[in-house]
């Protein structure tokens, strides 16, 4: 149960992110660079969490910061060119090759990270084959790629970013994930 926050942050890390909806008369924006911040759940079998997220998604970086939600932060996780480590209190640091290991550490499944940041946006990770079903307005609404199930809502205000994602990965111990998104800035 320890190591799930960081687990979930790990996932969040990778993409909190949401763009422009894409329609289907044109292609999908994707922000390469953001800042943002909100609310995670997960659950693997009977163990779940929530949590408070702020991330920085950069091309050549990451810094995801996880947080009860009275506000205590209980990991960092950082990305450059050397890897991935998280940090909690009063730990040493844990490195790991990439998201894909930190998170079949942490949760027993590699979570493809790389590919949440696109996901997040309501967009298909570039590297692999998918199928997604949009709403009537064209917004993406269920995204499957890589055995991943992803579910959009919007907010009603029109707005054409996500507010909430929920992913799903079937197994012995399905996971799931909820990402609901309270502030998203494009960075410069």
């Amino acid at each position: 149960m320890r190591a799930l926050p960081a687990a979930l942050a790990a996932v969040l890390a990778a993409g909190c992110a949401t763009a422009p909806p894409s329609t289907p008369s044109g292609p999908a924006i994707v922000v390469s660079a953001f800042e943002a911040d909100g609310r995670l759940s997960a659950r693997r079998g009977s163990d779940a969490v929530a949590v408070h997220f702020a991330w920085r998604h950069a091309q050549a970086a990451d810094d995801f910061d996880v947080a009860t939600p009275l506000g205590q932060v209980v990991a960092r996780m950082r990305r450059d060119a050397s890897g991935v480590r998280v940090e909690r209190p009063n730990e040493a640091p844990a490195g790991y090759a990439d998201w894909g290991a930190l998170t079949q550490a942490v949760l027993g499944v590699a979570i493809p990270v790389d590919g949440l940041a696109s996901w997040i946006q309501g967009v298909p990770d570039a590297g692999a084959a998918s199928d997604v079903e949009r709403d009537a307005a064209g917004r993406p609404e269920v995204l499957r790629q890589q055995g991943w199930e992803i579910v959009y809502a919007y907010a009603d205000d029109g707005g054409g970013r996500p507010s909430r994602v929920v992913m799903r990965y079937p197994g012995s111990e399905p996971v799931e994930v909820r990402i609901a998104i309270d502030r998203f800035t494009q960075s410069p």
